[in-house]
């Protein structure tokens, strides 16, 4: 078995104890491969944010085991001591709102994170640029978040949480707050981010107009996981 991608085996989170626990997740299994866009739906309710929040080391899970890229990194207990280096270069993050730095250009919103990991000033703004031209928004290098467009904010978004080429992205309704023609682009372009890059890519979704372009999806009802094929339908 391959453990590249994402891999989580019995994933348990139990709030609380005794006759006021509350079972967010049972016992979920998923993996997600390299090169992979999976799709993760569900109720309001259901358990989505609380296992993507464990997915992000952001929560400690109460039982199971999750493999990131070729690292165990929780099984009954962490298993790496640094959670925040943990996210900053294994876990990207893309969320519904763009979440850019407003003094910051585009260019600098996106070297940030390997800046911050130690990378030399000029090493980690190439990487920048080179992602925003394979994302198609080189031309607004050096803008500032407020002189782009919702599209442009959601592609530099993207280019964020890929710079550090982390083995995972978690896209957490990336699609909400744009049009259908602006929501496939953005599905697009995880796809062919993923392929490039061999990300494992887990897309949080209410979005129907998105929901066909998986090949696989992941339902959660009660805190359980359900796999089902999905219709992986072309963009266009």
């Amino acid at each position: 078995m391959s453990t590249k991608g994402i891999h989580i085996e019995n994933l348990s989170k139990c709030y609380g104890k005794g006759d006021n626990a509350v079972h967010a997740l049972k016992n979920v299994t998923m993996k997600v491969s390299p090169g992979e866009v999976v799709g993760l739906i569900g109720p309001s309710g259901s358990g989505k944010s609380t296992l993507l929040k464990c997915l992000g080391a952001i929560i400690e899970p109460t039982t199971g085991r999750m493999t990131l890229g070729n690292d165990v990194i929780y099984d009954d207990g962490w298993k790496v001591r640094d959670l925040r280096a943990l996210r900053r270069d294994k876990i990207g993050f893309v969320f519904q709102a763009p979440y850019l730095i407003p003094f910051l250009d585009v260019t600098d919103n996106v070297a940030l994170l390997p800046m911050l990991a130690g990378v030399p000033n000029t090493q980690a703004r190439e990487k920048a640029l080179e992602l925003l031209k394979a994302l198609d928004v080189q031309h607004r290098a050096r803008a500032m978040p407020s002189q782009l467009s919702g599209g442009e904010q959601q592609r530099v978004a993207i280019a964020r949480g890929l710079v550090n080429r982390p083995p995972v992205i978690l896209a957490d309704e990336p699609t909400a707050p744009l049009d259908s023609e602006r929501a496939m682009a953005v599905i697009r372009i995880l796809n062919n981010m993923a392929h490039k890059f061999e990300t494992a890519i887990i897309v949080v979704t209410h979005d129907e107009k998105i929901i066909p372009t998986f090949k696989r999806i992941y339902n959660i009802r009660d805190g359980v996981t359900y796999e089902e094929e999905g219709e992986g339908r072309a963009f266009d």
